[in-house]
């Protein structure tokens, strides 16, 4: 056994010499324990700290409109950052581990702020089924699987359905995406989410259109009480 872990460490130093994992901001290679981005660029990225603080703006979004228990995004996703260049890849690049790596960073940092206490069930905002084919992915089901990995918090990716393939949000007014993300969710078997605490997850949140459309399908569930967490959020 000591011998065959000998040979692996062996194995990945070489290959580390032939194929150096990179920083994905930077593009400096990463050290031993790092994972796509280097500790220096992690530390830089813009944090919002809105888990800190009471009624933050996230929160703000979601008032009297769904059972509310707590919300935050954790980033900035600002023009010209270098979060925007890992949401890039993350997204549109075919990264996806990117997403599990950034949920386990992120849920990491939360855990200390009990922000995850409580919470039954974690649901990523489902992409419609022919968007899913073409991305190969949902990248917010793969920032769910790094939070999952870090709190033991179960994912369901079956009970809310997409059941609309609507337009990019891109560019659209607030009126417009409210419009443009109506009636896109149906709930699937409601009896198995009563009296859960559910936390919604998503990439990144703009006007909190199709995440509040999303929470919409759950608040005739008996006794449901729902929580947001998305990766970044536009300043």
């Amino acid at each position: 056994m000591k011998h065959t872990l000998l040979i692996k460490d062996w194995l990945s130093s070489f290959l580390s010499l032939l194929f150096p994992r990179c920083c994905v901001v930077c593009g400096r290679p990463l050290a031993k324990g790092e994972e796509c981005i280097c500790t220096v660029c992690n530390i830089n990225l813009p944090r919002t700290n809105y888990h800190l603080r009471k009624d933050n703006p996230v929160e703000r979004l979601f008032w009297g409109q769904i059972p509310l228990e707590r919300a935050t995004s954790f980033f900035f996703y600002e023009k010209g950052s270098d979060f925007r260049l890992i949401l890039h890849r993350l997204k549109y690049g075919g990264q996806k581990e990117i997403g599990a790596i950034m949920g386990r960073y992120m849920a990491a940092e939360l855990l200390s702020s009990n922000f995850f206490q409580g919470i039954d069930v974690i649901i990523p905002i489902p992409l419609h089924k022919k968007k899913q084919q073409i991305r190969g992915y949902n990248q917010s089901e793969w920032i769910a699987r790094g939070i999952a990995a870090v709190t033991g918090i179960p994912i369901d990716t079956d009970s809310i359905l997409r059941k609309k393939n609507t337009e990019t949000q891109t560019r659209k007014s607030v009126f417009e995406r409210r419009d443009n993300v109506e009636g896109i969710f149906e709930l699937q078997h409601p009896e198995t989410l009563a009296g859960k605490h559910i936390l919604i997850v998503d990439d990144v949140l703009t006007t909190g259109s199709t995440t509040l459309a999303c929470a919409s399908c759950l608040v005739d569930v008996e006794d449901i009480r729902i929580s947001i967490l998305t990766l970044a959020t536009v300043e």
